[in-house]
C-alpha cells in the first residue's frame, strides 16, 4: 500500500484477523467486553500504540503487555498496511501463550480498531494522536528522531529502540526530545537492551568499581555471517518504496550495519568508559563481498574504527557481514591491573588478572526487562529517561561511519555538530534520490 491511510472495518474483517469479537468491536461492543474482563481495571488502563510492525515492533508491543496487565493494545502503525494485521496476530499469540488466562487477557489488551490502525508515511502521527499513552518506536532508524520529538512533546511515554538516529542533526534532535521529556516528567526506554541483562550488568559493575585497574584500552567485535535478506525491486515500486522495503541497506534509514546492528557492541565500549565521549576517531571501510545488485543499497560489508579518549586510552572496534567466515561478538577490556573478557553469546564473563573474577549471575529476557522498567516506571510516577546515552551511543557509531565514509578523523564535536542531514528532503511515496556508495578522500566530511 503506497499512500497514507487507515483501514476500513470492511478492510479490517477481510483481513483474517483471528480474534474474538469483543476484541474488536471497538466502541459499541465495549461494554461487553468489560463484563467478560472480570477483576482487570479499566480505570488503570495505558493504551500502547505500536508505529514499526516489523519482527522488533511485534517482539515490543508483546512485552510491552507482559509487563503489565493493565497496559492494552491500543493503535498500530507501519509504511505498508500488509503488515498491521500478521503482527497483530502474532502479538495476540504471544499474549494467549503466555497469559495466565489467555482468552480473558486477549479480551482486556487487544483493543486495537481498525480506524486505529494506520499506513504510510503519516502512519506515526495518527498512532501518536489516536489517545495512547505510550509509544513503541520500531520503525527504520532515520525516522526515530522526527517520531520521538513528535510523541515526547505529545506527553507520551516512549520505547525507542535502537539506534536512535543516522546522522547528527538526529543525535541534537533526540538529546532535545530527552530534555523535554524529563521537562515533562516521562519516561524514555532505550532499545540498549544489553544495559538491562543481568550478567552484563553484574559484569561492568565489576569493571566499574576497579577491576582491571584503570581502562587502558577496549577491543569490541560484531562479525556476523549475514544480515536481513534484500528484496529486488518490484514493478511500480517507487523509489522510496524500493528503499524503505530494503531499509537496512540504504544508509539514511538504517545508518549503515555500524550504526542498526554493531552500535550494540560499540555500546559496551560506551558502558565501560562511563559515557564519556572519545576526543575522535578514524577508520577504514568498504564493500569486499556484498553483492553488486540494486537490493544491497550503498551499504558497507565491514569496518574497523580506533577510538581516542582523553589521556590515550584508545578503544578498537570492528563488524562485518561476510559469509563463511567465523561469527563473534565480544568485547576485551583491558586495564591496569588485569583483562576482563565479556562473551555475551556464550553468558561468560571473566577478569583475569591481581583481581580474579568470574561472573555468576543468571541470564534474564532483557528485552522484557526494559518493558518491565518503563511500566514500573509509569506506575510509580518515577521517570526513567535513558535519553543522554542512547543518543551518545547512536554518535559513537555514527562517528566511526562518518570516519569510514570519507577517510577522515572525526573529533565528536564535528560529529555531534554535522550538518549532514540524511533527512533534509521529506519522505513520500516517489522519485527519491538513491544514494550512492561513499569513496574514502572523495566522500567529503560535513
Amino acid at each position: 500500500m503506497s499512500k497514507d491511510r487507515s483501514w476500513t472495518r470492511r478492510e479490517f474483517n477481510a483481513a483474517g484477523l483471528a480474534l474474538g469479537a469483543a476484541a474488536i468491536a471497538g466502541a459499541s461492543g465495549l461494554a461487553s467486553a468489560q463484563q467478560a474482563r472480570g477483576g482487570r481495571d479499566e480505570k488503570a488502563i495505558l493504551k500502547v500504540g505500536l508505529i514499526g510492525c516489523g519482527g522488533r515492533g511485534t517482539g515490543a508491543a508483546a512485552q510491552a503487555l507482559a509487563a503489565d496487565p493493565n497496559a492494552v493494545l491500543w493503535s498500530m502503525g507501519d509504511l505498508y498496511s500488509e503488515r498491521l494485521v500478521p503482527c497483530l496476530n502474532r502479538v495476540t499469540d504471544s499474549l494467549r501463550e503466555h497469559a495466565d488466562e489467555p482468552d480473558t487477557a486477549v479480551r482486556h489488551q487487544i483493543r486495537v480498531d481498525p480506524d486505529r490502525l494506520h499506513s504510510g508515511f503519516a502512519n506515526a502521527e495518527r498512532v501518536i494522536n489516536s489517545g495512547v499513552d505510550v509509544i513503541l518506536l520500531a520503525e527504520p532508524p532515520g525516522f526515530r528522531p522526527a517520531h520521538l520529538r513528535m510523541a515526547v512533546e505529545s506527553g507520551k511515554h516512549v520505547f525507542c529502540e535502537k539506534p536512535v538516529a543516522v546522522d547528527g542533526p538526529g543525535v541534537r534532535s533526540v538529546l532535545e526530545s530527552a530534555r523535554i521529556a524529563k521537562e515533562k516528567g516521562l519516561s524514555l526506554m532505550s532499545g540498549f537492551c544489553w544495559r538491562y541483562q543481568d550478567q552484563l550488568r553484574e559484569t561492568f559493575q565489576q569493571l566499574h568499581e576497579g577491576g582491571v585497574g584503570d581502562i587502558r584500552a577496549i577491543q569490541t567485535t560484531y562479525n556476523t555471517t549475514g544480515w536481513v535478506r534484500p528484496r529486488a525491486r518490484q514493478g511500480g515500486w517507487s523509489d522510496a518504496e524500493f528503499m524503505t522495503r530494503n531499509w537496512h541497506y540504504f544508509h539514511p534509514l538504517s545508518g549503515d550495519h555500524i550504526v542498526e546492528q554493531a552500535v550494540h557492541a560499540i555500546d559496551w565500549q560506551a558502558w565501560a568508559m562511563r559515557d564519556a565521549p572519545p576526543e575522535r576517531c578514524w577508520a577504514v571501510g568498504g564493500r569486499q563481498t556484498r553483492a553488486a545488485v540494486p537490493e544491497t543499497g550503498n551499504v558497507y560489508d565491514h569496518f574497523s574504527v580506533t577510538y581516542e579518549y582523553a589521556g590515550g586510552v584508545r578503544a578498537y572496534h570492528m563488524c562485518r557481514h561476510w559469509e563463511n567466515t567465523p561469527s563473534d561478538n565480544s568485547a576485551l577490556i583491558m586495564g591496569s591491573e588485569g583483562v576482563c573478557t565479556v562473551q555475551p553469546w556464550q553468558q561468560r564473563h571473566t577478569i583475569e588478572g591481581a583481581k580474579p573474577w568470574r561472573g555468576s549471575a543468571r541470564s534474564n529476557d532483557m528485552y522484557q526487562r526494559e518493558h518491565d522498567v518503563l511500566f514500573k516506571s509509569i506506575r510509580e510516577n518515577a521517570a526513567h529517561n535513558d535519553g543522554a546515552f542512547m543518543a551518545r551511543s547512536t554518535l559513537l557509531a555514527i562517528m566511526g561511519r562518518m570516519a569510514a565514509y570519507t577517510g577522515q578523523t572525526v573529533t565528536w564535536d564535528q560529529a555531534l555538530n554535522s550538518s549532514e542531514d540524511l533527512h533534509a528532503t521529506p519522505w513520500a511515496f516517489g522519485e527519491r534520490a538513491i544514494p550512492g556508495v561513499a569513496q574514502p578522500g572523495r566522500t567529503p566530511l560535513t
